[in-house]
Formats: C-alpha cells, sequence, structure tokens
C-alpha cells in the first residue's frame, strides 16, 4: 500500500453510546428546558422513588402544573408518554435492580417457604390497605346505581380486562344485564349508543390508559354513569367518573399486570357483588339457581 494511500484513508467514526440514564439526560438538559419543564425536572430529581408510584395528575399537581405540561415533558425527553418514562425512571434510579437484589438475599437467608410467607403477607397487607380505602357512601351509592341501571358493562385493556372479565363472569350467575366488551374499539362504538338508563365499570390500575379516556369521554357527554377501580384517586380518568372505588396495591413501572393490583380490584368487585346479592336477595338466589342448573350438566 503506498504512503499517499494510508493518508487518504478515512478513519473510522468513533460510535456514541446513547445515554440510557433519565437521571442523567434530566441533569444535562437543564439548561435548555422550559421554565415549566424545570418545575418537572426539579421535582423529579428531588423525588425519584415517590414519582414511580404517582398519576400523572399527581406529579402535575405537586409541580404545580398542567397534566398536557407533564406529558410534553416527556415528548421532551425522547419517551413516548407517562408510563414508558416512570419505566426509564425506575431503571436509572438502580430502584427495581435493588429490589430483586434484595429479594435475592432474602430468599437465600430465609427459604423457600419464608418467601413464600413473605408473598402471602404481601397479599394480606393489599387487602387490608384495600379494606381501608373502601368508604361504605360509595359501595352502596354504586350498587344502587347498579340496581338503576338498564345495561352494566365492565371496560378494561391490557391486564385490567382480566378483571373486567372476571367481574362479568361473577355477576353474569344473578343478573343478565352484564356485559364486558373487550376490544377497545368496540368499547368506543358500544358506548356511543349508551345513554343515562346505562352505566360503565372502568378498571384501570394508572387511570392513565388512553382508550379508557377516549370512551369515558364519549360517555360522559351521553350521560352515561360511571364508576372507576384505580390506584390513583387523582388521574385523568377520575375526572369522568361519578365515583371512584381505590385499590390499594403499589405497583411500579416494571410490575405491570401485578398480582396484587389484581387481588385488590378483585376484593372491591367480590364486596360489589356480594352487597349487590344482599340487597336483591330474592331475585339473585333465584337466578344464581337458573344459572347453576344450566351448567350442572356440563360437569361430571
Amino acid at each position: 500500500m503506498s504512503f499517499s494511500r494510508i493518508l487518504h484513508t478515512p478513519k473510522k467514526k468513533e460510535k456514541i453510546m446513547p445515554n440510557n440514564n433519565l437521571l442523567t439526560e434530566i441533569q444535562g438538559s437543564m439548561e435548555g428546558f422550559t421554565k415549566t419543564e424545570k418545575k418537572i425536572a426539579d421535582y423529579v430529581l428531588k423525588n425519584t422513588d415517590k414519582v414511580l408510584f404517582m398519576s400523572i395528575t399527581e406529579l402535575a399537581e405537586n409541580c404545580k402544573v398542567a397534566d398536557a405540561s407533564v406529558h410534553r415533558f416527556c415528548r421532551t425527553m425522547k419517551v413516548k408518554g407517562y408510563q414508558e418514562f416512570k419505566m426509564k425512571l425506575s431503571l436509572s434510579s438502580n430502584t427495581e435492580e435493588q429490589a430483586v437484589n434484595e429479594g435475592l438475599a432474602n430468599l437465600s437467608d430465609e427459604g423457600i417457604e419464608g418467601k413464600w410467607n413473605r408473598q402471602l403477607e404481601q397479599h394480606l397487607n393489599v387487602l387490608k390497605e384495600t379494606r381501608l380505602l373502601i368508604k361504605k357512601d360509595d359501595i352502596e351509592k354504586t350498587v344502587a346505581m347498579m340496581e338503576q341501571a338498564k345495561n352494566i358493562y365492565f371496560f378494561g385493556i391490557g391486564d385490567s380486562l382480566i378483571t373486567a372479565k372476571e367481574a362479568r363472569n361473577r355477576f353474569q350467575r344473578i343478573t343478565n344485564k352484564v356485559t364486558c366488551v373487550e376490544d377497545p374499539h368496540m368499547q368506543a362504538m358500544t358506548a356511543s349508543l349508551m345513554g343515562p338508563e346505562d352505566m360503565i365499570f372502568f378498571i384501570s390500575y394508572s387511570g392513565a390508559t388512553k382508550d379508557n379516556i377516549y370512551v369515558a369521554s364519549i360517555a360522559q357527554s351521553l350521560g352515561v354513569k360511571m364508576i372507576g377501580i384505580t390506584r390513583f384517586a387523582k388521574s385523568p380518568l377520575t375526572s369522568y367518573t361519578d365515583i371512584v372505588l381505590l385499590c390499594g396495591s403499589n405497583e411500579g413501572p416494571m410490575d405491570g399486570g401485578s398480582f396484587g393490583a389484581k387481588i385488590s380490584q378483585l376484593y372491591i368487585i367480590d364486596i360489589l357483588f356480594q352487597e349487590y346479592y344482599r340487597r336483591n336477595k330474592s331475585l339473585s338466589l333465584e337466578n344464581n339457581h337458573k344459572t347453576s342448573k344450566a351448567v350442572v350438566d356440563k360437569l361430571y
């Protein structure tokens, strides 16, 4: 190879690795933020662990900004939405990794049965917290609305759909006015044909799922009664619902669809079922006998 050719051989460009630590990215971008973005960034940096368990509305209120401002901040940080923002924040703060490491350490110390006992305790605590959050008046008002409703719908997206289907299955044993619509497009179409005599249960841990909010906005314009079963008293969904029933499970950004969340939601469903049954005992008992008889031949 000639000397001149060596001189003109282009150098390979160094590969620049992207910065995947969201906290570092926020700190490094401070000078370029707007005044509103700086308020959000400052709060996130000082309260990272708290933010992981906040709804978008709660974060907005703590920063004294609008929900839309938080969403725009997420887009500024090159994430699609608030949930992805919390996931990246969790990974950056090492909270998830620490929890896993602590769990492994505890497992090696206490043995497998100790791990089972700890899981049991965690689930019991979820139920106890949910019980403390449940208000008698809200349950009574919700059941009264169910009694007056012509049709009752259970809507959920993703993992919350599992709870919605279970709620439908539970109530279908004692009344024929319950339905679970699974597809988000069909939920919107179904809502568009509802009226004041209809009722929707929105089951959503975060209360910030776009499909739920879209359907709720349609239902609200038609006077449909709406109940939210969610973790957060303040979220985009709860601004549409007539009653909010809070479940008591803290779920990290990387724990979507956790058993704790489902257990707390199902506990609320069962309380509603028992109260509805009690207040409509004669008809519920009659229908329960009919539905049980309808499937008895399916069993050996």
